[in-house]
């Protein structure tokens, strides 16, 4: 069985992930919904094969050794994977996302003005959260090419696996990948300030020692991107904060009130007009006011704001998912299932 013929039938269905499970035929994931595959089911001894063949020497035998193992995988003039390998029911899993490899223009990707304007920042954090395939790594390789044609800087990024291959237009880019170019997220972006960057970006701000050193480079002067898997602002804010031992708490929230610039907050949803997702965003932009409410530890207050500052182009999620519903784009069922408050939000749109 071919691995490679198995991913050319699931592009032509525009399936964005790629499950082979010993015993099962290969499903695939095309607008949200699981859809098996017009092939026989895999042996364990092919599921085997296919990893040995798609994964590096290294990232083998560290399958071996711990049963897991992620890794990136090409199929020349179709795509990239990022692949994850793993036993279940002692067999091989293996779980495959499709990866985009040309960056899509920002103004293509139906986001709000203000993401824009946010390449335009000299310094600080910039995070943008959300479930896995939410979008993230799209969003901020968009916000990347936008600076790259733009400025004349040096842009790092620190990827588990690079997914977008980012060519160097106006600025110097370099993309180190964990396990192969470097051990650990840490050890990457400790270096990076030695390696002269102005644009930092972090695959995801995934321990504690990663979170302080990118709150260090966003307060020494650096432009720092990274990701996180929560909901929404005020989450991010606490998931941040929590990491930290107890008696440092309050000199983080002090810290993260200065460099904090703003949280993007993603959700996607298959869109009903045509084919394709489309993403509901909410935003908050850290104003003065912000900055009092997490220096002071009130995050519980920053739906309230982000409400009352429409103006400034911050939005909650569910006006977000409001404004795609009356535009024709998604279905009710999908705006009240993912919505943050859905009995508000249908009674705006009964309205």
């Amino acid at each position: 069985m071919d691995i490679d013929k198995i991913l050319r039938a699931a592009a032509e269905h525009d399936a964005s992930d790629i499950h082979i499970v010993a015993w099962h035929p290969p499903v695939m994931r095309v607008h949200t919904a699981m859809q098996p595959m017009d092939f026989d089911p895999i042996t364990p001894e092919q599921a085997l094969a296919m990893v040995k063949h798609m994964a590096s020497e290294e990232a083998f035998a560290n399958f071996g050794r711990q049963k897991d193992s992620d890794f990136s995988y090409e199929v020349k003039d179709l795509c990239r994977y990022r692949v994850n390998a793993h036993m279940q029911r002692g067999v091989v899993g293996i779980a495959m996302r499709a990866i985009k490899t040309k960056v899509p223009p920002i103004k293509t990707l139906n986001l709000p003005e203000v993401i824009e304007r946010l390449t335009y920042l000299p310094r600080g954090l910039v995070l943008v959260t959300g479930d896995t395939g939410s979008g993230k790594s799209t969003t901020l390789a968009a916000m990347i090419q936008a600076m790259n044609e733009r400025y004349q800087k040096h842009i790092i990024t620190l990827e588990d696996p690079i997914e977008y291959a980012l060519e160097s237009h106006q600025c110097l880019i370099e993309q180190r990948e964990h396990g192969q170019d470097t051990p650990s997220f840490a050890s990457a972006l400790k270096h990076a300030l030695r390696q002269d960057p102005d644009i930092i970006l972090v695959g995801e701000m995934r321990d504690l020692e990663t979170t302080a050193l990118a709150m260090t480079a966003a307060e020494t002067g650096h432009l720092v991107l990274s990701t996180l898997h929560t909901v929404n602002a005020a989450q991010t804010v606490e998931r941040i904060i929590d990491m930290y031992p107890a008696g440092q708490q309050n000199q983080i929230r002090a810290m993260l009130a200065d460099t904090l610039q703003a949280v993007i907050s993603q959700t996607l949803f298959r869109r009903i007009d045509r084919k394709g997702m489309v993403p509901a965003i909410e935003i908050l932009l850290c104003t003065p006011a912000v900055r009092n409410l997490v220096r002071e530890g009130r995050t519980f207050e920053i739906p309230n704001v982000i409400e009352t500052n429409r103006a400034m182009g911050m939005q909650s999620l569910d006006s977000a998912i409001g404004s795609l519903f009356f535009n024709g784009m998604i279905s009710r069922e999908d705006a009240l299932a993912q919505a943050v408050y859905p009995e508000k939000l249908e009674q705006q749109l009964a309205a």
